[in-house]
């Protein structure tokens, strides 16, 4: 009868082991998803943050552009074109418009 009871014993040892192993194998499967997703996030926000200062430089460049063009159309519509002092109109080489 004592063999019975180790025979048992050493059966419910096997699973319990086996099921500790399908756990452990479980958490790190989990483990490495958590970790991929990370990866992913980081390499996320480094893209994301390189569009938006490159939209960014895009939208202030047409801002620029913008206030240049306002301000022509104001000194057109005021000014006769011979009465226009060139000389006061800063050329901006990096974007290629004028600025006052």
């Amino acid at each position: 009868m004592a063999r019975a009871g180790e025979i048992t014993n050493a059966v419910n040892v096997g699973i319990t082991v086996q099921a500790d192993w399908e756990n452990r194998e479980f958490i790190s499967h989990i483990s490495l998803n958590v970790c991929r997703l990370f990866e992913f996030l980081v390499q996320f926000e480094a893209a994301t943050k390189s569009k938006l200062a490159s939209l960014n430089e895009k939208l202030d460049t047409l801002e620029r552009r913008w206030s240049f063009l306002k301000i022509k159309k104001v000194l057109h519509q005021r000014t006769p074109l011979f009465l226009v002092d060139i000389s006061t109109f800063i050329v901006d080489d990096e974007y290629d418009e004028c600025s006052m």
